[in-house]
């Protein structure tokens, strides 16, 4: 049966090593007025004022964006799925899976033949912008994927049955996969 083609950006499942997954966040700063949405499993980077953006194909990745709080202009507290673009908050914060050891799950934007032999590779992410009605992102890994440094080293396969089928052919294309971060911000020794 081929998988389906549904993306939702990186979604926590797990840590390197077995390890407890928490899929703890950590508070980070959205510029008040910041412009482009920010959804929940899209990747984010560390800008050099401090705040976080929507990280594209070749940034490095500080973590994965789970949801925000900020005032909004009536005085009231909005917990939120997603960033909406261009809003206008002094105290905006930004909830981050940013752990270096962290493993998501992430859809393949492949379109073809998927096979075992792409475990261990790596791929920058493929943006595409998320659901505004869901706050759902709609981030997907690269279909392009080799042994060259990028965003993201596969892991492994989701268990998800609808989404787990390898092979020839076009049923393997949108796979879910098993990621790490692979350029990771806490893993690098430059600052911004």
């Amino acid at each position: 049966m081929a998988n389906k083609d549904a993306p939702f950006g990186l979604k926590p499942v797990g840590q390197v090593g077995s390890g407890y997954n928490t899929a703890g966040t950590t508070e980070y700063s959205i510029a008040s007025g910041a412009s482009g949405n920010i959804f929940s499993g899209d990747v984010v980077k560390m800008t050099s004022t401090g705040t976080i953006l929507v990280a594209a194909a070749g940034d490095l990745a500080l973590g994965v964006f789970r949801g925000c709080k900020y005032t909004d202009s009536n005085g009231d507290v909005i917990y939120s799925a997603y960033w909406p673009d261009g809003t206008v908050s002094s105290d905006a914060v930004a909830f981050v899976v940013d752990d270096p050891e962290a493993l998501f799950e992430v859809q393949s934007a492949a379109t073809g033949s998927v096979t075992q032999t792409v475990v261990g590779l790596n791929a920058d992410i493929a943006y595409t912008s998320g659901s505004t009605k869901t706050g759902i992102s709609a981030v997907e890994i690269s279909g392009t994927m080799a042994t060259t440094a990028a965003q993201l080293r596969i892991i492994g396969f989701s268990g998800d049955p609808d989404n787990n089928s390898l092979g020839t052919g076009s049923q393997s294309g949108n796979v879910n996969m098993i990621v790490k971060i692979n350029e990771h911000f806490y893993a690098q020794t430059a600052g911004v």
